[in-house]
């Protein structure tokens, strides 16, 4: 059934695939053969040096042979485990989870198959956890490709799948210094005003909102998709005051 050329691969996929984020017509995968390390190639022998570990996935290397090795002895032990049950796997990898977060503070861990199913169960946590609905995002946030995970992205593609997507959200703006819309004539403000003028603009957000209609603050601790932007110091400290002044809960994706 594999058994057919390289060169198939790209036509095959463009047919029948359906693409996250893409025009369907205009779609161009590469057509991956094989990776090792840190470098993968494509079906024409081209090697590529993997500086997004296909998605932050392969963080160790692709083609680790403690991976490969865990994976062929799980798949034959017990290669699926419903999601009622619980196995020796599941219960080491909770533990250790539970183990490295922040202050050791959180002891139970919710597995998921990705990101975006990630941000959506949060999302159904807090809402329930505070008894209310909305949530606040921030304008070049990306959380996810799903319906859910799409309305929480700030990102512009959203825009054309509005307003099919799920309601409730609510952005602001990322303290962003290259493009400071509070600082375009005043460039030199310093890093502590900087950071507090972003801070009172949340606030001010919150309590146009209603804080009592707000269950979670999400945000990502770096704006990855669109632009790398890092808080500047003291921001993120200043969201998570902010979440306990209000009784908000604060996920960072």
């Amino acid at each position: 059934m594999f058994d057919f050329p390289d060169d198939q691969i790209l036509p095959l996929s463009k047919e029948h695939v359906f693409w996250t984020w893409s025009a369907q017509a205009k779609v161009n995968p590469i057509p991956v053969k094989r990776a090792k390390g840190v470098y993968f190639w494509d079906t024409d022998g081209k090697r590529y040096l993997d500086f997004n570990s296909m998605t932050m996935c392969v963080n160790i290397g692709h083609g680790d042979a403690r991976v490969i090795e865990a994976m062929v002895n799980q798949a034959r032990q017990l290669p699926y485990a419903a999601p009622g049950m619980t196995t020796k796997v599941r219960a080491l990898a909770s533990k250790l989870v539970a183990e490295v977060s922040p202050g050791g503070k959180l002891s139970k861990v919710l597995f998921t198959l990705g990101g975006a199913d990630a941000n959506e169960n949060a999302v159904k946590l807090a809402r329930g956890y505070t008894g209310r609905f909305k949530i606040l995002t921030r304008y070049r946030s990306y959380h996810g490709a799903t319906a859910g995970a799409m309305a929480l992205t700030g990102d512009p593609r959203r825009v054309a799948w509005e307003p099919g997507l799920m309601p409730g959200v609510v952005h602001f703006l990322d303290p962003y210094r290259y493009r400071s819309t509070f600082h375009r004539t005043n460039p030199d403000i310093s890093e502590a005003e900087f950071c507090q003028d972003y801070l009172n603009h949340l606030e001010e957000i919150i309590r146009y909102e209603g804080p009592e209609t707000i269950a979670a603050i999400l945000m990502e601790s770096v704006t990855g998709t669109n632009g790398i932007i890092i808080p500047p110091e003291g921001y993120m400290q200043g969201v998570r005051a902010l979440c306990d002044k209000y009784g908000i809960v604060m996920i960072a994706d």
